[in-house]
């Protein structure tokens, strides 16, 4: 079959609304931070638990059509669901003990920066996706500016860095102490490359299944939908028990509704939206985007400030952004 160019404007111009997609995605998920914010001593993981655990189910109810339409294809693909649900449920846990042991900062920027790689390990073991030197620069750019973000505002606030706190992930909201034993920090690391990873994993999963003729919606909504009954019949129960302030006052009841209706669920459909047309290793990397709106709304709302090293790293984030998003003249 001949590839016409109305056949490649078309496919670029896909490319494109994906990429646009998964930027939108990420700017909802660095809103949480500035929500969390507003919450009055409420566990994290009570929140991220009930926001994950909602957000999941959603996204379910709202494919359901479309995984019954390819239940067949889910049925064949069993394991990558199962594989990719364990991997949903494992990340909010590792992301938030690893904020726990080794800190706001040093949790988010290993975890913000390992996804990326991870995706573009994945890939090239389990795939054919060839990585560009564009790719390579950008990610370059955006590790660094990400670790500057994260040293300005410490240098800033000492440590307490409430807007990188959702800088990785949209349920970064509010934080643990940063223990003082080496022991424990280095616990804190390994848990970031494990959160990192599992959250490229099954970004790429979820691609697979696409690629596999499996509906977006319902490649997102059955791993996200399954993840989602764990994290509400397990963890989310417990946390609700152990901590009933998610839903005190009435603050903390809209903060708790607004991260699992809008950044869990209306983000990660943009985000399902843009994986049908982006590799897994560009859209982990075009959600280096977290940082920067997190950064921005904690000087703007919150009346956080950050240094110049911060600003800086702004700069070579939206410079990483712009390499991903521009027109290229052949795929990747």
């Amino acid at each position: 079959m001949t590839t016409t160019r109305s056949d490649i404007a078309a496919s670029s111009r896909s490319t494109d609304m994906g990429s646009l997609a998964v930027l939108f995605a990420a700017l909802l998920w660095g809103t949480t931070g500035t929500a969390a914010h507003f919450n009055q001593d409420v566990s994290p993981l009570a929140t991220g638990a009930f926001a994950m655990g909602v957000g999941g189910l959603l996204q379910a109810v709202i494919a359901r059509p479309n995984i019954i339409g390819c239940l067949g294809l889910l049925m064949a693909q069993k394991g990558r669901v199962l594989l990719g649900a364990v991997c949903v449920v494992i990340y909010p846990l590792a992301f938030y003990s690893s904020m726990h042991l080794a800190g706001v900062a040093i949790g988010t920027v290993i975890t913000i920066a390992t996804a990326p790689l991870a995706a573009a390990i994945l890939e090239r073991l389990f795939g054919h996706h060839r990585l560009t030197l564009s790719w390579y620069i950008s990610l370059a750019l955006g590790i660094a500016g990400v670790v500057m973000v994260a040293m300005g505002e410490t240098a800033t606030h000492g440590g307490d860095i409430a807007a990188v706190s959702a800088a990785g992930d949209p349920m970064a909201a509010g934080s643990g102490s940063v223990p003082d034993a080496d022991w424990q920090r280095l616990a804190g690391i390994v848990l970031g490359i494990i959160a990192g990873t599992t959250y490229a994993a099954y970004s790429l999963i979820a691609r697979r299944m696409m690629d596999h003729g499996t509906h977006a919606r319902a490649a997102m909504g059955s791993l996200f939908g399954v993840a989602g009954i764990a994290l509400i019949a397990g963890l989310g129960v417990s946390m609700l028990v152990a901590d009933p302030r998610l839903f005190a006052t009435p603050g903390n009841t809209t903060v708790a509704l607004y991260m699992a209706l809008v950044p869990m669920f209306l983000g990660y459909l943009a985000f399902g939206y843009g994986l049908k047309t982006v590799a897994a290793s560009k859209a982990t990397l075009l959600t280096l985007f977290e940082p920067l709106v997190a950064a921005l709304l904690a000087v703007t709302i919150v009346g956080e400030h950050i240094a110049p090293l911060g600003w800086l790293g702004m700069v070579l984030i939206a410079v990483c952004l712009v390499i991903q998003v521009k027109p290229k003249r052949s795929e990747e």
